[in-house]
Parts: C-alpha cells; structure tokens; sequence
C-alpha cells in the first residue's frame, strides 16, 4: 500500500517529464526493445487475460514490476483523464533535457523506488 503510493508518485513525476510507455501494446513493444525501467500493473483489469503476459517479459528481462490496487490511479498518476491497465516508468525520458537538478532529483527517486520494488518482488 505504502510503496504503491510511492510508485504512483514516481509515475506522476515521470509523465511530466515525458518518461513512460502507457497501455498493454506500448509497454509490450517496449519491453520486447529492451526497454529499462520499473513496470506498474492495475490490479483491478477485467479480463486479466489482457494483461497476464506482461510479468512473464518483465521477468524474463530482469525488468522489476508492482501491481497498484486500481487503474484509474494509474490513469490519474499518469497525467491522464482515461484508467490505465499497465504502465513501464523509463529511468529518463527518450529525448534527453531538462536542468540538471531536477534530473538528479528524479534518477535518486527512481533509483530508490527501483530497489523497494525488486526487494518486494517474488523470487522463482
């Protein structure tokens, strides 16, 4: 609960910087480029078939991944009106910019959240 309102935060202060792939087919096509970055799942999606494949990349790509209990958190986190099923948080955005502090500030947090969620995931 704590961590996935960290990462909602994270996910708010990405958008802003234009720093995530948003939706099942932009995230799977991300992931299949070998993308970095920390994956964020709704939890509450209907089927759950849309979404069950997504873990089983991220694992396989060594790609961290938190589910948060609904998608129109996520939709909201991600500067967006429309729910969002699944979310890839990049480490920074693709077209680089931005002042140096703010981009210090951002790789710290990112950084931090990273390791709460690879400590939180399961093992296989």
């Amino acid at each position: 609960e704590k961590l996935a309102k960290k990462v909602l935060k994270l996910t708010k202060k990405a958008s802003k910087r234009k720093a995530i792939r948003r939706g099942v087919k932009e995230v799977v096509k991300a992931l299949r480029k070998k993308a970095k970055g920390i994956c964020v799942l709704a939890g509450d999606i209907s089927p759950v078939d849309v979404l069950t494949h997504i873990p089983i990349i991220c694992e396989d790509h060594n790609i961290p991944y938190i589910y948060v209990p609904s998608k129109e958190d996520l939709g909201a986190a991600a500067l967006s009106k429309r729910p969002t099923s699944c979310m890839l948080v990049l480490p920074e955005p693709p077209k680089g910019g931005g002042d140096r502090d703010e981009q210090k500030e951002y790789a710290k947090e990112y950084s931090e959240a990273e390791k709460k969620v690879k400590a939180a995931m399961p093992v296989f």
